[in-house]
């Protein structure tokens, strides 16, 4: 008996290599395996609309096809259910994709789905929404703010943001309270990974384990306009965890308390509040990997 797929796609996605999927769907999906069926996103959230609709429907495997957003929004309707998540990343920064080891070559993703296993990860909650790659608030939580107002996608905008906002950016106050224990940090950012990159092979957290039940709590202390470039170096090179400006802290669960009301899910914006409460939902969503 074949199974069902439901290809839900970002139209505007990333740098627009979605708009040739119905072609490589067509030319590249195993029609001896899968019938499947095409949904297009209309709104923010509307991925996970359409993913829970799939799942309640009874379909084998969602795709989620975009970027990261589109993949974070896809998942959210999939946790908890039988319904199995694949990917094909059209996306800036494909990090969950990356992370994973599917490929970016979009046959090649096709392959993972026509060929690929089931793999059971993670998923993190914060306050009242959930995510499958990385959070936070700082730095990269006000770049995220700052990208989305660009008005161009791609990673050569992304690194404009950042060399625009860096120079003036300063380390805020944030308390954690991790296992009953109090923590006062200055921090740069403070990213919660379940993934271990940002997107675009920048390693925020080289260590994590997607599959642990822990998340990585990443602490980057305050630091000088000149150890920005080494900074840069090690998240590009695995291993910013050797950086004495990076404190990590592994847990299940972790409420941040901060000063500003901002925090990204993912690389999306979004308004968290002055309190986070954030845990891991160990074993919670159904992936296809290579």
């Amino acid at each position: 008996m074949k199974k069902k797929i439901c290809f839900i796609v970002n139209p505007i996605s990333g740098v627009g290599r979605q708009k040739v999927i119905e072609k490589l769907i067509d030319r590249e999906l195993n029609r001896l395996l899968y019938d499947y069926e095409i949904a297009y996103t209309k709104a923010a959230k509307h991925a996970t609309e359409l993913s829970k609709q799939a799942a309640e429907k009874g379909f084998d495997i969602v795709v989620a096809v975009g970027g990261d957003g589109s993949v974070n929004e896809t998942a959210k309707g999939l946790i908890g259910s039988t319904t199995a998540m694949a990917i094909i990343p059209t996306g800036s920064g494909n990090g969950l994709a990356r992370h994973l080891q599917i490929p970016l070559n979009l046959k090649k993703a096709m392959d993972v789905i026509n060929n690929g296993k089931e793999k059971f990860i993670d998923t993190i909650r914060l306050n009242d929404e959930s995510f499958v790659n990385i959070a936070g608030v700082g730095f990269d939580a006000h770049i995220g703010w700052e990208f989305a107002k660009f008005g161009k996608r791609g990673f050569s905008s992304y690194l404009k943001v950042i060399q625009r906002e860096l120079p003036k950016y300063k380390a805020q106050e944030y308390e954690l309270v991790i296992e009953g224990k109090v923590h006062s940090k200055k921090a740069f950012l403070i990213s919660v990974a379940n993934g271990s990159q940002w997107g675009n092979n920048a390693y925020i957290a080289p260590l994590a384990d997607i599959s642990d039940g822990i998340m990585d709590v990443m602490i980057m202390k305050d630091f000088s306009f000149f150890n920005a470039i080494s900074i840069g170096f090690r998240l590009f090179r695995k291993t910013v965890h050797q950086s004495a400006f990076l404190e990590i802290i592994k847990c299940k669960e972790v409420v941040i308390r901060q000063q500003k009301n901002i925090a990204h899910i993912d690389g999306e914006p979004i308004e968290a509040g002055n309190e986070i409460s954030i845990k891991v939902n160990p074993q919670s969503l159904k992936v296809i990997v290579p």
